[in-house]
């Protein structure tokens, strides 16, 4: 994980913890790996990835069994509607990003169209 150091870093982790749920790395219904195992990885602290998961436990995006471990959601309400925010917060960084240079909305339906397109099969984007 690449840390910006202008945010803490136990809500860097939720926003990927949310994308990993949201794209299906994670999917809903499975057992996501444990807090060691997930600190390990992020070369973080357990307790700042403890603290991450207890928000998304909070907003209903996983919650924890006692003894079997912490599983995602498999409320496709709760799926789709964080799914969606984290859409509205990319669009709009897309919309500010082409109107800053100057385009118009014909040209960034029509520069998306085609990049929508020519994307890679991983979703990735190209260079």
């Amino acid at each position: 994980m690449q840390v910006d150091d202008t945010r803490p870093i136990w809500i860097q982790l939720v926003d990927a913890f949310r994308h990993r749920i949201v794209s299906g790395q994670w999917e809903p219904g499975s057992k996501i790996p444990s807090v060691r195992e997930l600190a390990s990885s992020a070369g973080v602290n357990p307790n700042t990835v403890q603290r991450a998961l207890a928000e998304l436990d909070r907003t209903g995006l996983t919650s924890a069994e006692r003894t079997a471990g912490r599983f995602v959601t498999a409320d496709a309400a709760v799926l789709d509607a964080v799914r969606r925010e984290l859409a509205t917060g990319a669009t709009d960084a897309y919309v500010v990003a082409l109107t800053g240079l100057g385009m118009s909305l014909d040209g960034a339906t029509r520069l998306l169209a085609e990049r929508w397109t020519d994307r890679p099969a991983t979703g990735e984007p190209q260079s």
